[in-house]
């Protein structure tokens, strides 16, 4: 079993939108928050670094600046309310190297990505912040981020209309009915992917 949603496109998403400088005419804490973060991974997507190097350092501004225990809380929908303390304590750790790898695997393929953002309205879950993603000899694409928090981490991103989060959510769900409603089995089958992950140069 696999995150699909975090694809290429996702993780450019992730990486890109992460690597703006934005329009003072849409500055907010959110897009202050995303311009600090990002710019911080900016410096280090176009270093001189070792792609090794570049992982090591963007691991700790990822595990800081994103919720990944808040994204997969809500990837979990109803089944985080009938896991038991120990369930939930084994999926997010798995989920939480699930997630990294999926970005950091890619760091690579990014570089000189340039953003605008578009926009910025709230919502329930946070704010959204609209950005336009520009890369090299590649077509544009628009992105949201959802910002929320005190102090702020991302908890969501939208590409092409798409909630990561919601996407990942119900990819699990579906997962889980087709296997009698068994957390300890999608616990088991990330920690497949994770030992996948882990012998991947």
């Amino acid at each position: 079993m696999k995150l699909s949603p975090l694809s290429r496109r996702t993780v450019l998403g992730v990486i890109g939108a992460l690597s703006l400088v934005p329009s003072l005419a849409f500055a907010t804490p959110a897009t202050d928050f995303v311009a600090s973060f990002g710019s911080q991974l900016t410096q280090i997507l176009d270093s001189s670094d070792s792609l090794k190097q570049k992982r090591e350092k963007i691991l700790p501004l990822l595990q800081k600046n994103v919720d990944i225990a808040a994204i997969g809380r809500y990837c979990l929908g109803r089944y985080w309310r009938v896991a038991t303390p120990a369930q939930r304590e084994r999926y997010l750790h798995l989920f939480d190297q699930v997630l990294l790898y999926a970005i950091t695997a890619q760091v690579g393929n990014y570089q000189n990505v340039s953003l605008k953002i578009t926009g910025h309205i709230p919502s329930p879950s946070g704010e959204k912040v609209n950005l336009l993603v520009s890369r090299p000899n590649q077509p544009s694409v628009t992105m949201t981020v959802v910002v929320n928090g005190a102090p702020p981490r991302v908890i969501d991103l939208y590409g092409e209309g798409a909630s990561m989060r919601m996407t990942q959510r119900s990819d699990y769900t579906a997962y889980l009915s087709r296997h009698g409603d068994n957390v300890d089995l999608l616990i088991k089958a990330l920690e497949k992917q994770v030992a996948r992950n882990s012998q991947t140069p």
